[in-house]
């Protein structure tokens, strides 16, 4: 029982610390922003951990190791190369400036701006159905575990562990699950040294390894491991779920984009973490297979999933006791981390896609901050409750990549092809869940198992795919989607001046935004607080009607606006209400009071966080700062500020 207390202890040392990071984290939280989104405040290098500690899940520390047995080290490698440079790298590559870009906060948000609300919910409830069997499934992997190392009964592992990640998730949301993240994959990186030692000293070097099982760097129980197979496992198959569908089509890995404090942060940090994860914490965790594999060939040799998914248990029990309990609470805190991220995730779409979208679209940030922290409640105490009913988690996690699946198949689509539809992207959207769902439960109840000939996520990513080619062509394409769309409306023939004085209020809003320098759909919908599907429509009219243009027709451009050609006559002056609060903001960063525009002066988060991300671009400030924005004056922000009092 001496192993069983010593986790416990080192169990609630870390509870503690997850629980004093949700309380420190109370005071970064003033609106529903910065509690859902962090304020879009977080730097590169917090993101790299952030994403990292996604990657660097529960499930990963029994996968990982038991691919290695199954496959051989390098053959498991390459599959979870799949994952690092396909999902986490090119994401970061292809999608993370263009979310950073187009200010939604969620993705089915994202989906109506370039959609409609009928995708956008779908989508919404898809996710949610999705994100809680992720988190469900996460919950119970690491009460399983820590069941079978103290001896204690499920339903007290399960409730302690529900718990201390809803205190600290309700006490400061998005800031306090970061900070998580950051702890989390410290455990990591600090059992990674520790691991090579006992496996090298417990066991032998590389050449024992070699002697022991020649092969077993580049075969394993199972044989080779499938190039294109359509059944998994199989580097196809690894393509398509954990790149595609897990990352592309998955609302935290939106969210860990959205929150970024600019798109070169948002880039980098998806790039830097899929070579973290895939140097040190994949490689290592490889190795615990394959040694295993080597030191235990009775067990190994001829082992099957099942038995496979149970080595690194059994490389615990073959390494000292105080080492084998630090290296426990490190699959612990990585459920626990991509757990509450999921939490978060499945949280933000709710407030954000269905209580406000639905019921409360001229909330204020400020005003949403208590529905978000009762949203997150609710949906904690539901996946507790689903945890106990038999087959739930199960059912569940079989059931989220049906519904993480279609997102992915409709950002893709919706970037590359401007001539997808709505229509088309709603009937490729319930076609593909109806498919997937229908063969889930075949599967389950055995009437037809499908994975026998073809992984379901290929199937119904094939059909709709087969929808949406079928259904464009004969729907009607939004305005910039049309042939002859070049993006200037050469038919308007608007008087520029006019064209100013006539505008309602909401678009002449959007306008100024633009004059005063804030020219992309984040800015735009952070500065004047609204959706980003509201804010869009205001653009596409503007847009449609020659007053402004985008920047290109494709990609993050698609997303930043200019006065059209014919406008350009038309005086760019920002608004006073916009030059005061950069003048308020420029002030309180030369009094290092940032902070305190949004405390004690009710500037929202977002907003001012646009305007510092201005002063950043255009050199009137100096950014640096770990946690949250460090901000000083340079020349060219003094002669701004003085210029401006002197108006």
């Amino acid at each position: 029982m001496a192993d069983g207390w010593l986790f416990i202890m080192l169990g609630t040392l870390f509870f503690a610390i997850l629980v004093f990071a949700g309380v420190r984290a109370r005071r970064w939280v003033h609106d529903a922003s910065d509690y859902l989104l962090a304020g879009r405040q977080v730097g590169t290098l917090l993101n790299v951990f952030g994403v990292a500690a996604i990657g660097f899940a529960g499930s990963s520390v029994a996968l990982v190791p038991g691919m290695a047995v199954l496959y051989g080290f390098w053959p498991a490698l390459l599959n979870q190369l799949t994952f690092s440079i396909g999902g986490l790298m090119l994401y970061g590559v292809l999608f993370s400036p263009l979310i950073r870009r187009c200010g939604a906060q969620t993705l089915p948000e994202w989906l109506e701006v370039r959609f409609d609300r009928n995708v956008r919910l779908v989508v919404t409830i898809g996710t949610v159905i999705g994100l809680t069997g992720i988190m469900a499934n996460n919950v119970v992997s690491i009460a399983a575990v820590v069941t079978g190392f103290v001896q204690v009964p499920s339903i007290v592992a399960i409730s302690v562990i529900f718990a201390v990640f809803l205190v600290f998730s309700f006490l400061g949301g998005f800031w306090a699950i970061t900070f998580t993240d950051f702890i989390q994959l410290l455990l990591g990186l600090v059992a990674v040294p520790l691991i090579l030692y006992l496996l090298l000293t417990t066991f032998g070097d590389f050449r024992w390894l070699t002697a022991q099982v020649p092969r077993g760097w580049v075969t394993g129980s199972a044989g080779n491991l499938p190039i294109l197979s359509p059944r998994f496992p199989s580097i196809l198959t690894s393509i398509i779920l954990f790149a595609a569908f897990l990352v592309w089509g998955n609302n935290y890995y939106w969210l860990r984009s959205a929150s970024c404090r600019t798109e070169k942060a948002a880039r980098d940090s998806f790039i830097l973490a899929g070579v973290v994860l895939a140097v040190l914490v994949y490689a290592p965790l490889l190795l615990i297979g394959t040694y295993m594999r080597a030191a235990f060939p009775d067990l190994f040799q001829d082992a099957d999933f099942f038995t496979a998914t149970t080595v690194y248990g059994v490389f615990l029990r073959s390494v000292p006791l105080f080492f084998s309990s630090v290296l426990l609470l490190v699959p612990m805190a990585a459920g626990i981390s991509t757990a509450t991220t999921a939490h978060i995730g499945a949280t933000s779409v709710v407030v954000r896609d269905i209580y406000r979208r639905r019921f409360r679209p001229r909330a204020e940030p400020a005003e949403l901050l208590r529905p978000s922290k009762i949203i997150l409640l609710a949906l904690g105490l539901l996946v507790w409750v689903l945890c106990f009913y038999p087959g739930g988690p199960l059912i569940l996690f079989a059931f989220a990549n049906a519904w993480l699946g279609p997102p992915t198949l409709l950002i893709v689509l919706g970037i590359a092809w401007r001539r997808f539809t709505a229509t088309a992207a709603f009937w490729s959207t319930v076609t593909g869940i109806s498919v997937m769902v229908i063969l889930t439960v075949l599967q389950l109840s055995g009437i037809f198992i499908i994975d026998h000939y073809v992984h379901v996520g290929l199937v119904g990513c094939a059909a709709g795919l087969s929808t949406a080619l079928v259904i464009t062509p004969l729907s009607k394409p939004p305005y910039y989607g049309a042939r002859d769309w070049t993006g200037v409306n050469a038919e308007t023939g608007l008087d520029p001046a006019a064209s100013r004085r006539s505008r309602p209020e909401r678009e002449q809003a959007v306008v100024d935004c633009i004059a005063a320098g804030y020219a992309t759909l984040a800015e735009i919908t952070d500065m004047l607080e609204m959706d980003a599907a509201d804010a869009h429509d205001l653009v596409e009219r503007l847009d449609h009607d020659g007053v402004i243009e985008r920047e290109s027709l494709r990609g993050s451009g698609f997303y930043s606006f200019r006065p059209a050609a014919g406008m350009q006559g038309v005086p760019r002056e920002a608004p006073a209400e916009i030059r005061i609060d950069e003048l308020r903001a420029l002030r309180a960063v030369t009094e290092n009071s940032v902070m305190s525009l949004v405390r004690e002066q009710g500037i929202p988060s977002l907003r001012l966080s646009a305007i510092l991300a201005r002063f950043v671009r255009e050199g009137y400030c100096s950014e640096s700062g770990f946690w949250s924005r460090r901000l000083t004056i340079t020349a060219a922000g003094r002669h701004f500020m003085a210029g401006g009092a002197n108006r």
